[in-house]
């Protein structure tokens, strides 16, 4: 019990900070920040255990994901990939080999839009087709769900609550899709990192670089690499 109050806690002093860099960062530099608090929405898991998790958003890079999957095996790690429905649809084969291969599959929406600015009902339309594709693949019950870009509002937790889905956040992001330099990539994901955090990537050849020093600075420190799921208690 005391664990959950923490996480809870956690996620609530996350939610502003990651919330204003988020849409800072992704969406120009002009958004207004705007704070969120759910039941559903999680910036983080279990500051108590030892688990971290690596999480990848994918419209792309089949080559990389494969790469980053054999690596992860290399290291008994897990990871859990928010799969992006227009790429899924045309990488079947390694959406599946993900799920296959012991790691999580959440949704990063259909088409990567601005959940932000959608309605309920366009939540709706973007979300629950990338659903029932990644549950078509694996024959399981997807429930996370990662917003394009940070981005999301109050239409978009109204929607996922009637989905019955969690909406992931995360702690730290490694701007993998824009910088090149690993050690830069390394060093966001690896810095002063503490049990609980979720580190946001992508399939990048950068990210492929830099993920054995990032997996082995995780082991060296005593903390292991899970899904959000686990991370969350689950």
């Amino acid at each position: 019990m005391k664990g959950k109050v923490l996480t809870v806690v956690t996620n609530l002093v996350l939610a502003a900070v990651v919330i204003a860099v988020s849409l800072i960062g992704f969406l120009g530099g002009n958004a207004t920040a705007v704070s969120y608090e759910s039941d559903i929405l999680f910036y983080g898991g279990n500051p108590e255990g030892n688990g971290v998790s690596l999480t990848f958003n994918v419209y792309e890079g089949s080559e990389q994901v494969n790469k980053i999957l054999d690596i992860l095996d290399e290291y008994g790690a897990k990871a859990t990939f928010f799969i992006g429905g227009s790429w899924a649809d045309d990488n079947i084969d390694c959406v599946r080999e993900i799920f296959n291969r012991g790691h999580e599959l959440g949704s990063h929406g259909y088409f990567h839009k601005d959940h932000s600015k959608l309605s309920v009902e366009g939540n709706f339309e973007e979300i629950r087709p990338s659903i029932k594709l990644l549950e078509m693949v694996c024959g399981k019950q997807i429930g996370l769900f990662a917003p394009p870009s940070g981005a999301f509002g109050e239409n978009t937790l109204s929607a996922c609550r009637e989905m019955g889905l969690k909406i992931i956040m995360w702690s730290r992001d490694t701007i993998d899709w824009r910088d090149k330099d690993v050690n830069l990539i390394f060093n966001r994901a690896t810095s002063d990192l503490k049990a609980g955090e979720i580190i946001l990537m992508h399939p990048k050849e950068q990210t492929v670089k830099a993920l054995p020093q990032i997996l082995s600075y995780i082991r060296d420190r005593g903390l292991k690499a899970v899904t959000v799921s686990e991370n969350l208690g689950e």
